[in-house]
């Protein structure tokens, strides 16, 4: 499993699916890179591999600010997981290598 490189991704929020790409490093057990969406763009923190899965945080300050926390695995060309949209429950996420 390779998550090295750009990712055009969707996340099926309660407001309807949001569209973004996910730019992902890795080296070792870590995890860094950067999401761009309709928020802007943020830094992914705490990124982390453990086996397949791969996890990361990231904060949005928009609609509202929250902390979104992911776990995700690879698959070929495909990303797919669950997010933590805060207080807002948990959301799916899938995306393609771009």
């Amino acid at each position: 499993m390779s998550a090295d490189g750009t990712w055009n991704t969707t996340i099926n929020t309660p407001m309807g699916p949001q569209n973004g790409a996910l730019t992902l490093s890795t080296e070792g057990g870590n995890l860094t890179g950067k999401m761009t969406g309709a928020q802007g763009e943020m830094d992914i923190q705490d990124g982390a591999i453990d086996g397949d899965t791969l996890s990361w945080k990231a904060d949005i300050t928009a609609p509202m600010a929250m902390t979104l926390e992911f776990s995700a695995s690879v698959e070929g060309d495909e990303i797919k997981g669950s997010v933590k949209l805060g207080a807002f429950g948990n959301a799916d996420f899938s995306g393609t290598r771009a």
